[in-house]
């Protein structure tokens, strides 16, 4: 089974090599956030990162730390990869992503640098 249990019981995905299903995200202000590797693929600088080609350290650990990126941003990043996936191949009207206009600059700015 891949994966573990935390101390107070929740289940932890599996992290470890480089074919693991999860990736951690860590911000600026070191909070981490796991999320699905196909869902972190969408964007192509995580994409690069992760190759096994490129020798980047990040493809080993499946941790990804953005010193220039908050983790109320990241967060929303996350969260916009989760609705990207749900909505890729939707035949359905696709709801707009919502925004809070206070976050604007730093998501674009954030979004530009992941090219997501």
């Amino acid at each position: 089974m891949d994966g573990a249990h935390g101390s107070s019981g929740e289940y932890l995905p599996a992290l470890d090599g480089p074919n693991s299903a999860f990736i951690r995200l860590v911000s600026s202000d070191d909070r981490e956030f796991i999320v699905k590797r196909e869902h972190a693929l969408m964007s192509n600088t995580i994409k690069t990162m992760m190759q096994e080609c490129n020798g980047f350290l990040e493809n080993q650990t499946n941790r990804i730390h953005f010193a220039l990126i908050p983790g109320n941003i990241l967060e929303i990043i996350c969260k916009y990869f989760m609705y990207k996936a749900h909505y890729q191949k939707s035949l359905e009207l696709v709801p707009e992503f919502p925004i809070n206009p206070d976050d604007a600059l730093q998501l674009m700015k954030a979004s530009t640098f992941l090219d997501c």
